[in-house]
C-alpha cells in the first residue's frame, strides 16, 4: 500500500491522496478558498471536496475539478454534519461552533474526520470553541493526524489550540489558518503556536507522507507544511 500524502495549499486548505484499495487512489480537498483572501489557489482535482462552513475563504468548491479532468464527473461535495462513504473512504462531519465571544456561541462550523488506509485524520475547520464537548470528543475518537487552526481572530489562537490538542491527543499535529505573506486576513503567525507547544524551530516540509505503521504511539509530533 502506498503512503498517504497530505499537502497544505495555504489557509485551511489541504489536498490528501489516499489509496484505500490496491490501484485505487482517491484525492480529497478540504476548504478550498476564494482568491479574494490574497492567496492563489492551485489547480486542484478531487474525488471528494469537504467544506467546513459557508465563508468564502473555506467554501470555493467550484474551483475544484472532478477526479478526471474533462470527464465531466464532479467531485462528491460534503458541506455539513453527517456520515458519508465514498470509494472506501469514510467521512464524518461533526457540528461545532465557529465563534465563542464572551460566552456566546455564534456561527456553525463542521469538524471532519476522514478514515482511510487505517489512518484517522481530523480537520477542525474554523473552530472557535474554548474546548470540545464530551460528545464531540467521542465522535472524533483516536486521531492520527490533526489539522488545527492556530491564528486566532476568527478561530482559536495558539493557547486555545494547545488546549484542544491536549483534549484530542493526536499522534501528529499540523497547524493551519495562520498569517502568511499575501494573506489579507491579519492572523497570528505560526511561531506563536510553536512557542506555546515548546518547539523552538521546525523546518517546513513540502508534504506529509505517512503509513499507519510509521506513526509512533509514544511520541506526539508537530509537522509544519509549506503552502
Amino acid at each position: 500500500m502506498n503512503n498517504m500524502q497530505i499537502f497544505w495549499q495555504g489557509h485551511a486548505c489541504f489536498q490528501i491522496a489516499a489509496t484505500p484499495a490496491k490501484n485505487s487512489q482517491i484525492r480529497i480537498v478540504i476548504d478550498p478558498y476564494s482568491e479574494d483572501i490574497g492567496l492563489k489557489l492551485p489547480k486542484l482535482e478531487a474525488d471528494i471536496v469537504l467544506s467546513t462552513h459557508s465563508h468564502y475563504d473555506h467554501n470555493n468548491v467550484k474551483a475544484v475539478q472532478g477526479p478526471l479532468t474533462g470527464s465531466g464527473q464532479a467531485p462528491f461535495v460534503v458541506e455539513g454534519p453527517g456520515e458519508y462513504e465514498v470509494k472506501g473512504v469514510f467521512v464524518q462531519g461533526i457540528h461545532s461552533w465557529h465563534d465563542e465571544k464572551e460566552g456566546a456561541l455564534r456561527g456553525s462550523n463542521t469538524i471532519y474526520t476522514i478514515d482511510a488506509e487505517e489512518l484517522r485524520l481530523c480537520h477542525l475547520g474554523d473552530f472557535g470553541q474554548a474546548e470540545l464537548t464530551s460528545e464531540q470528543l467521542e465522535k472524533i475518537g483516536d486521531v492520527d493526524v490533526l489539522m488545527v487552526p492556530v491564528g486566532g481572530v476568527y478561530t482559536i489562537d495558539a493557547k486555545g489550540a494547545v488546549k484542544i490538542i491536549t483534549q484530542i491527543e493526536p499522534k501528529i499535529t499540523i497547524p493551519m489558518h495562520y498569517a502568511l505573506p499575501k494573506l489579507k486576513a491579519k492572523l497570528e503567525g505560526v511561531d506563536k503556536f510553536l512557542k506555546a507547544v515548546g518547539v523552538k524551530a521546525i523546518e517546513p516540509e513540502s508534504k506529509l507522507s505517512i503509513k499507519k505503521k510509521d506513526i509512533s504511539e509514544e511520541e506526539a509530533k508537530i509537522v509544519v507544511l509549506k503552502p
